[in-house]
């Protein structure tokens, strides 16, 4: 039930930012899943139990739902309309150890807008938007996006002599996760990077900010390209525009780089605050050529959700809560068998406006029944009686005379609520 509120939450206010919902297959040829970044360990290969030769193996599960849109949007560019603004809540399948917020199966929730040749840079200002609006709507730690954009990252690198940039991404990408030591290591071993080309990447990296001031520092590590320029342009414009429409919520972090190579400007995570320890809850970011037909190419933005990151630390924590164990409000007992269908009568007229019910499903003794009803946290029990229907709040104890078609319970016990804890 948290789960499901969570989804539907999600879902009110992507729909509620103008998004339409889709649901794309589960399984992608492999050469496709491939193609964009390095992810052949994570990838679970699909093959019949039958072919022995593993001659399916080209397909495989997909590991995030941007792949996923790309093939979509390709095959279906003739129907839609541009910008296309989509969101997709979905099961995802990565190859790894399970731990603490990292699962084999998982649910994610993407929105992304993406255009046909062009997509405005404002998108790259509305999609955090989005996704805080979404998240601040439930009960759980407030969210704190850090962004940076590539365009900085790599006219940085390029300034100071680093050829291969799409691999000193990644490897910077693992820096929270190993260390500078190990970071100038890897720089060197995997791109022949210097002593000092390693400490200024580093450098680079720990330059963080709310406003204009971060564009400053970097350039006060005397390197400048136009490619630089114009990415640290698009980060001040993000910072300074987010921030004017949702003070606070929103900060440049040039440590960000996200290691799959389809990025191309800017690139969000976002932490619990307190809980920093889970990692990313959100991420994402620009992409300029994830899919082209070779006439048109589609740039897009978008932003994920790991559903099932949040939900385990949620739930594990005791933030989040259920009103009553189960969705129903009102069990309606059985005097004797002789007399169920009364009882479905009641359910269906209860049922008819709105009311979660479910008849006993047995004629035991009342006691027992009730005892039934509150173990499954059922706030009322209805029963027939000699002088007429009664309903009976078996919290308080409270009976009353009540007529199926008019009685209702108070508004709280209709639906189960999902709620916050003080903490």
């Amino acid at each position: 039930m948290v789960e499901q509120h969570v989804i539907d939450t999600l879902r009110d206010t992507f729909e509620l930012h103008g998004f339409s919902g889709i649901e794309t297959r589960a399984v992608e040829p492999v050469e496709r899943l491939l193609a964009k970044g390095e992810t052949s360990k994570e990838i679970y290969l699909l093959r019949r139990l039958q072919d022995k030769s593993g001659s399916d193996s080209d397909l495989g599960l997909h590991f995030d739902l941007t792949v996923p849109l790309a093939r979509y949007v390709l095959e279906n560019s003739g129907h839609l309309m541009f910008p296309f603004r989509r969101y997709q809540i979905q099961k995802v399948w990565r190859g790894e150890r399970p731990q603490d917020g990292r699962f084999r199966e998982f649910l994610q929730a993407d929105v992304d807008v993406v255009g046909q040749d062009t997509l405005a840079f404002h998108h790259e200002v509305e999609l955090p938007l989005v996704m805080v609006d979404a998240l601040g709507k439930l009960p759980i730690p407030r969210v704190r996006i850090k962004a940076s954009n590539r365009k900085v990252a790599q006219g940085f690198y390029e300034a100071i002599g680093i050829e291969d940039v799409d691999e000193t991404l990644r490897i910077m990408d693992k820096l929270d996760k190993v260390g500078p030591k190990a970071i100038t290591e890897m720089l060197a071993d995997g791109v022949g990077a210097t002593g000092e080309q390693a400490r200024l990447a580093l450098e680079l990296a720990n330059i963080s900010g709310d406003d204009a001031e971060v564009a400053d520092r970097v350039l006060a590590l005397g390197y400048r390209s136009d490619l630089l320029d114009e990415g640290l342009s698009e980060l001040v414009a993000l910072v300074e525009g987010a921030n004017e429409l949702i003070p606070g919520f929103l900060s440049a972090d040039l440590r960000i780089a996200r290691g799959l190579d389809y990025y191309t400007g800017s690139v969000y995570e976002s932490v619990f605050e307190g809980h920093e320890d889970l990692g990313s809850v959100c991420s994402g970011g620009r992409y300029d050529s994830l899919v082209s037909d070779g006439k048109k190419t589609y740039p897009g933005v978008g932003l994920s959700i790991g559903v099932s990151r949040i939900i385990a630390r949620v739930l594990g924590q005791g933030m989040l809560t259920p009103s009553r164990s189960v969705p129903t409000a009102v069990l309606v007992a059985v005097n004797d068998e002789g007399e169920r269908r009364h009882a479905e009568r009641i359910a269906l007229k209860l049922r008819g406006r709105g009311i979660p019910t479910e008849v006993s499903p047995n004629s035991a003794k009342f006691g027992k029944q009730i005892r039934y009803a509150d173990r499954r946290g059922i706030p009322f029990v209805w029963f027939s009686a000699d002088d007429g229907e009664q309903v009976k709040d078996i919290r308080s104890g409270d009976q009353e005379a009540a007529d199926p078609d008019t009685w209702m319970p108070p508004a709280e016990d209709v639906r189960v609520e999902i709620r916050g804890s003080d903490e």
